[in-house]
C-alpha cells in the first residue's frame, strides 16, 4: 500500500490515511519513523475500526529533513523515536504538535510564539535505567512497542560516563561476575558527569533470603570497575511491582557508600537521593528554573508536586514565603533538606493541601506528573485567587486539558515556552505562564 504521512502526532508516529470511499473519509493509518510529507510503501501491521497500524517498507519519497540515525539501535529500541529527522526539524515538530494539540482538546488557537529553547542533541541525559539478564548475559532496554529485551552495548543520549558504566557492566557479565538477583540498574550522574549513583532493583529471593554474598560482591566489583560510583542503592520489586528502598544494614553502609549526589546548577545544590525525581536533561536545568521561577516577588508562593525543591529553593530568595509540596517519601525527604527556613515543607498529596489553604497567594509553581493536574485540582487553583501560575507540563495533551478549566476561568497565556529536554524522542516540556 503507497500512503502519504499528512503529519506528525504526539506519540512519534506519523498520520496517513486510506483513500476514501463511499462510506466516507478514509481510516486513519499510524506509521512509525516516518516524516510530514513523505510517500511510503507501507504494510499494515495491525487492524483496528477506527484506525490501522503500519510500518514503512521503503520510502519512496523521503523529506528533505530526513537524515542517517546516529544511534545502531534506533527503530528496534523503544527510546527514541526522532533520530531519522535533523535536530531543528525535530523541535519543529514539537511546537507543531503542541500547538495542535492545544488547538485540538482545548479548543485553544495559541497566539503567542512559542519560544524554543534548545539542547545538545546528544549525550543529554543524567539518568538511565536498563534490564539486566545474567543467564546468557544481556543489558538492554525493552523493545519497541514490547517487553522482549533488546541488547544494546552503547546509548547515544545518556552521558558520557553513563555509558562508560554501560561498557563496564558487559565486561563483568561476559566475564561472568554479574549478580544473578539484578533485574534493572539505574544510572544517575551528577550535573558534572564526574560522579554517579547506582540504583539495583533485586529479586525479593535476593540478599533478603540469603543471596546476600553474591550481591555484595557484583557490587564491590563494580565500584571497582566504575570508580566514578560513589555509592548504590537497593531496591527490591513487590509482588505489586512497585519498587522499595531496601534498609541497609548498618554494617553494609560503607560497602554501599553513599546514598545521594550532590547536583549543582547555576541557581542552587541539590541533594538527590536514589529514588528521588530529578529532571533529566544536564544541559537545560537551569534554564527550566530559570523559565519557572525566577523574575517573581512577593509574600507567598506555591511549589506543588515539588520533588527535591529544584524551584522551591530559587522562589525562596524572592519570596517572603514558600509553600513546597510534595508527596513522594523519597523526594520530600530530599525537598526538607535542600530548601532554606522560608520554605515550608508539605508531605501530603496535592489535592488535600489546595483544599485546606486560606491565605493570598502571589504564584503557584505547578510541574505535575504525565497525568496533569486533574479537573478538581486545576479547579481548586482557579478557586485560589492566585494572579499567576506557572505551569511546567511533560505531556501536552493533560496540560490542554487543564487548560481548558483555567482559561475558563479567566486565566489567558502570557508566555509560552518549549524546552526541549528529551531531543530524539517525542516527549514535550513546556512552561506556560498564565495571568488574570
Amino acid at each position: 500500500m503507497i500512503l502519504t504521512i499528512d503529519k506528525l502526532i504526539y506519540g512519534g508516529n506519523g498520520l496517513a490515511r486510506f483513500p476514501a470511499d463511499d462510506k466516507g473519509p478514509g481510516k486513519a493509518v499510524f506509521l512509525p519513523f516516518v516524516l510530514e510529507g513523505e510517500r511510503v510503501e507501507a504494510g499494515i501491521t495491525e487492524q483496528k475500526p477506527g484506525f490501522a497500524r503500519a510500518r514503512a517498507e521503503k520510502i519512496l519519497e523521503a523529506s528533505p529533513h530526513r537524515i542517517e540515525p546516529a544511534c545502531p539501535y534506533f527503530g528496534q529500541c523503544g527510546g527514541c523515536h526522532y533520530q531519522h529527522a535533523g535536530y531543528e526539524h525535530q523541535l519543529q515538530i514539537k511546537s507543531a504538535i503542541l500547538r495542535e494539540t492545544f488547538r485540538r482538546v482545548a479548543k485553544l488557537e495559541l497566539a503567542q510564539e512559542i519560544r524554543v529553547h534548545a539542547s545538545p542533541p546528544w549525550n543529554y541525559r543524567n539518568r538511565t535505567r536498563l534490564r539486566l539478564r545474567t543467564r546468557l548475559f544481556v543489558l538492554g532496554y525493552n523493545r519497541l512497542r514490547g517487553s522482549e529485551l533488546l541488547a544494546i552495548e552503547q546509548c547515544p543520549i545518556s552521558s558520557p560516563l553513563i555509558n562508560r558504566a554501560i561498557a563496564a557492566l558487559w565486561d563483568l557479565g561476559r566475564a561472568d561476575k554479574a549478580s544473578a538477583d539484578v533485574t534493572e540498574i539505574e544510572f544517575f550522574v551528577n550535573a558534572e558527569d564526574t560522579q554517579l549513583l547506582a540504583e539495583l532493583t533485586v529479586q525479593e529471593t535476593g540478599w533478603r533470603r540469603g543471596g546476600k554474598s553474591d550481591l555484595l560482591q557484583f557490587i564491590r566489583i563494580l565500584r571497582a570497575a566504575v570508580p566514578e560510583i560513589t555509592g548504590v542503592a537497593v531496591f527490591h520489586a513487590t509482588a505489586q511491582g512497585a519498587l522499595e528502598r531496601e534498609d541497609i544494614p548498618a554494617e553494609l553502609q560503607q560497602t554501599f557508600g553513599a546514598d545521594h549526589l550532590l547536583y549543582s546548577t547555576a541557581a542552587a545544590n541539590y541533594q538527590v537521593s536514589a529514588g528521588s525525581f530529578f529532571q533529566t536533561n544536564r544541559f537545560l536545568t537551569a534554564k527550566l528554573v530559570e523559565l519557572a521561577a525566577e523574575g517573581r516577588s512577593g509574600n507567598y508562593a506555591l511549589d506543588l508536586y515539588a520533588g527535591t525543591g529544584l524551584f522551591s529553593t530559587v522562589l525562596a530568595k524572592t519570596f517572603r514565603e514558600v509553600g513546597a509540596v510534595e508527596s513522594a517519601s523519597l523526594s520530600f525527604h530530599d525537598l526538607k533538606h535542600n530548601c532554606p527556613a522560608n520554605v515550608h515543607c508539605v508531605g501530603e498529596p496535592v489535592l488535600q493541601f489546595l483544599g485546606n489553604i486560606e491565605r493570598p497567594i502571589d504564584l503557584v509553581v505547578v510541574d505535575p506528573p504525565r497525568a496533569g493536574l486533574g479537573e478538581k485540582v486545576a479547579g481548586l487553583l482557579a478557586d485560589s485567587g492566585t494572579p499567576r501560575i506557572t505551569y511546567v507540563s511533560c505531556d501536552p495533551a493533560t496540560l490542554a486539558r487543564d487548560l481548558t478549566v483555567l482559561i475558563n476561568s479567566g486565566y489567558r497565556i502570557e508566555e509560552a515556552h518549549l524546552v526541549d529536554l528529551f531531543p530524539q524522542t517525542f516527549h514535550i516540556e513546556s512552561v506556560l505562564q498564565l495571568v488574570r
